[in-house]
């Protein structure tokens, strides 16, 4: 499996795992896959797609081959690598007697001149189907499911705008399919008996226009129905400002997913039915795929999520070890913090930080700096978190990604907001001697250029109260949570003197 961290793939494993196969995941940092609650029932191997030399024995003993590895870049040379990535894989794993790939692409129409991203797609099923291992090409359209980019992008237009100027492509008639369909097919296309080489167009059971599909959400989310005016100005490019603003999607996301809405997305065939039938109870239709989708969400279920993608252009390094500052320009600013409250109840109050319980310390100077992102093609700070009470590593949270997490006592945090030079914030907890909790919290910058120090320095005099605000709010409010259970006690629950009277009788 390529691509087990990315949205589908991650929700594939552990179906594969349920259907009885053994899986080998093939990541290029696997400090991503620490927290997935199957990570310790896959081999997981360290490798890049681009780089031929990390890839020569991982395809060894492999029945079927998974290929979910997509960029969604809107800038760069990303074609040009994922040509070279599909090369690799179709060289290497016919060399390793690979006995069948399956690749999931888009739903493109013919003879037409696509979007990048969809000309991108398609080079690397035709590079895939081509390699000499017989291999099933999937090629679906807008996936809908909790978390999928296409959802959260109508989820975001539809709630945000009681009125919908738009451009003409909500004209445009597109099939969209429920992802547990989409898994549904890959996982059993690792069955199909016969050697096949082709591709396969999968899509739901409605075909719908995409202002309908947005007025369908609106429905089942409890909503009026929308007013929506085709407006001929709204070229790609000003349509993603437009979704950029409006909606946790950054813009370099934004851009290839609205170029590809320019071209009508229908199924042109349905031989996949010939091969796998449909699942019990039929494919799910696009209200159903909707009401589900909200259902994860209302209950912190979802799965996978586009927000565990990189974002473009945001830095991947990990933040090095102090002795490994020598000779470099660092900014840091450190709190500490003791309180009397139980380091158990400061990391929960860590942990549940960002999202709908902010960021504890001056709500308008963290939303004007999200507002600022956004104006420049960042995530800013609406695209929340995954789960309002767990955190894992690669999770996303506002503009920070979990870069390292020890669970009761340590968060890392690495920024994803455009910013000139990398930076990180830190917050860990330890026991006091005596009882109670110390609470120590670290922002790190390294600025790039000029550009970097000027950065800091202008907003230094803001860092001077959101800092130590922040780390005062975070351990008041443990401290509150402690004295309200102290005082309200749920049914059942000890206090703190039952419970070291009891841990006293035991001792």
């Amino acid at each position: 499996m390529t691509g087990a961290t990315g949205y589908i793939g991650g929700r594939l494993v552990p179906r594969l795992l349920d259907a009885g196969f053994a899986v080998r995941v093939l990541v290029r940092n696997p400090s991503k896959l620490a927290d997935v609650p199957w990570a310790d029932q896959v081999e997981i191997v360290k490798g890049d797609l681009s780089d031929r030399e990390s890839l020569a024995t991982v395809f060894e003993d492999v029945d079927v081959l998974y290929y979910l590895v997509h960029s969604m870049g809107s800038s760069g040379n990303f074609d040009g690598t994922e040509l070279d990535s599909a090369k690799n894989v179709a060289s290497l794993a016919l060399k390793a007697n690979v006995k069948r790939i399956v690749y999931l692409g888009g739903l493109h129409p013919r003879g037409v001149t696509l979007s990048r991203h969809l000309r991108s797609r398609a080079a690397v099923g035709s590079i895939l189907l081509q390699s000499g291992v017989p291999t099933i090409a999937l090629q679906a359209g807008v996936v809908i499911g909790s978390g999928s980019t296409s959802f959260e992008m109508i989820r975001h237009l539809t709630e945000v705008l009681p009125y919908m100027p738009a451009p003409k492509w909500v004209r445009n008639f597109i099939q969209p399919i429920a992802v547990r369909d989409v898994l549904y097919y890959l996982v059993k296309a690792a069955d199909i008996d016969e050697p096949l080489n082709r591709t396969f167009d999968i899509g739901g059971p409605d075909v719908l226009r995409y202002g309908q599909m947005m007025n369908g959400y609106a429905v089942e989310a409890g909503l009026h129905q929308r007013p929506i005016a085709s407006l001929p100005v709204f070229t790609p490019w000003l349509a993603s400002q437009w979704v950029n603003l409006v909606s946790p999607i950054p813009r370099s996301l934004a851009i290839p997913i609205i170029e590809s809405l320019q071209f009508e997305c229908v199924a042109s065939e349905h031989d996949i039915r010939t091969y796998i039938p449909d699942p019990v109870g039929g494919l799910t239709g696009y209200r159903r795929s909707v009401r589900l989708a909200l259902e994860k969400m209302r209950t912190g279920q979802v799965e996978t999520s586009w927000q565990d993608s990189d974002v473009e252009g945001a830095p991947a390094d990990t933040l090095p070890s102090d002795p490994d500052w020598a000779g470099h320009t660092v900014y840091t600013n450190l709190q500490i913090r003791e309180t009397d409250a139980r380091p158990g109840d400061v990391w929960r109050v860590i942990e549940g930080i960002g999202g709908d319980n902010g960021w504890y310390s001056f709500p308008l100077a963290w939303a004007v700096r999200g507002w600022m992102d956004k104006a420049v093609g960042g995530v800013g700070l609406r695209r929340g978190r995954r789960n309002p009470d767990h955190l894992h590593t690669g999770d996303a949270l506002d503009f920070w990604r979990v870069e390292q997490i020890k669970r009761g006592s340590f968060l890392r945090l690495r920024a994803e907001m455009k910013v000139p030079g990398p930076a990180w914030l830190e917050m860990s907890v330890e026991p006091r001697d005596g009882g109670g909790t110390k609470y120590t919290q670290r922002a790190v910058f390294f600025p790039r250029g000029l550009a970097g120090r000027l950065y800091w320095y202008s907003i230094l005099p803001f860092h001077g109260f959101i800092f130590p605000g922040m780390a005062n709010r975070i351990t008041q409010t443990a401290t509150a949570e402690v004295e309200r259970q102290a005082e309200h006690p749920e049914p059942g629950e000890k206090t703190d003197d039952t419970r070291s009277n009891t841990a006293d009788e035991i001792a």
